[in-house]
């Protein structure tokens, strides 16, 4: 049993709430796919009272009750200690959507892609892991190119690191099936055209991390990035990864995160004022990422 301190809201979240995907299936449902807070009671050999975890997908806040609530009774095995230095706020203000975006970022490094090797385009780039991404990829020392369909938000991605920003219309309509070589690497929360012309304009051996679908679940593509220019596209699955490399992208997270520029793009908002959020999540009204106080 945890006894919830904090938890983030995600663009998953904002399809359970409204329902404009089947994201939860059987209702009653608490929605709310991640959480922060303090072990209450456990018979789980590795947590004991007054531990501080954090729990991301699994499942919960779609088949199982999630962490929109004071207390959430959830599988050990689902939990992962709070880095030393995080408070579970902060661990919030990065949530689902930081972690995955930290997931996207160890990709593009397994895969071999270096800072000075050419810029990391990152799609839907004002959203919880576009900003994250961002913050992460400049602190590493990468060029990042950040794409955004709301042009106001310019000063803001450039605050996180960005130094450049295209217009969302550059990749949303449809395009060639190869395009000019641009990226070295690229995060794509948006999928459909936008992640189609992502790989056709992507460099020879480069690589892509898919983890997004604000712009469709199609993704109308050919095979020739893929066969003539050697590109790799990686599915970032943040829900169902397994422990070792959660560990390893919150290690990470604790290391590579600017404090000071996760407070600049986090909002908190109260409980009772989830709901209102959940239509403005799926329209990319919110900037960054928004945590929630369960507690008041």
């Amino acid at each position: 049993m945890v006894q919830v301190e904090y938890l983030s809201i995600n663009y998953k979240d904002g399809l359970a709430m409204t329902g404009r995907a089947p994201v939860v299936r059987h209702y009653p449902m608490v929605p709310g796919i991640d959480l922060a807070g303090s072990v209450e009671h456990s018979t789980h050999p590795d947590w004991k009272p007054g531990d501080k975890v954090i729990l991301n997908g699994w499942g919960v806040g779609e088949t199982h009750w999630g962490g929109l609530a004071q207390k959430a009774r959830v599988n050990g095995d689902w939990l992962v200690p709070l880095p030393d230095g995080f408070s579970t706020r902060q661990a919030m203000a990065i949530g689902t959507a930081g972690y995955t975006a930290m997931l996207s970022v160890l990709a593009l490094e397994k895969h071999g892609i270096k800072p000075g090797d050419g810029p990391i385009l990152v799609t839907g780039a004002s959203g919880g892991v576009g900003s994250v991404a961002i913050v992460l990829l400049a602190k590493l020392g990468y060029e990042v190119v950040a794409s955004t369909g709301h042009p106001s938000e310019a000063d803001y991605l450039k605050s996180l690191g960005a130094s450049e920003i295209i217009a969302r219309e550059q990749l949303a309509a449809p395009g060639k099936p190869l395009q000019k070589e641009r990226w070295a690497g690229a995060v794509d929360t948006v999928g459909s055209h936008t992640l189609a012309n992502v790989c056709a304009t992507t460099r020879y051996r480069g690589a892509v991390a898919a983890c997004g679908l604000a712009g469709g679940m199609d993704f109308p593509v050919t095979v020739a990035p893929f066969i003539l220019r050697g590109v790799t596209l990686y599915g970032i699955d943040s829900v169902m990864a397994p422990s070792l490399l959660r560990l390893q992208a919150w290690s990470r997270l604790q290391q590579d995160m600017d404090p000071h520029k996760l407070a600049a793009m986090t909002t908190e908002i109260s409980l009772n004022e989830v709901l209102k959020t959940a239509p403005d999540i799926l329209a990319g009204k919110l900037r960054g990422r928004m945590v929630v106080d369960v507690n008041r």
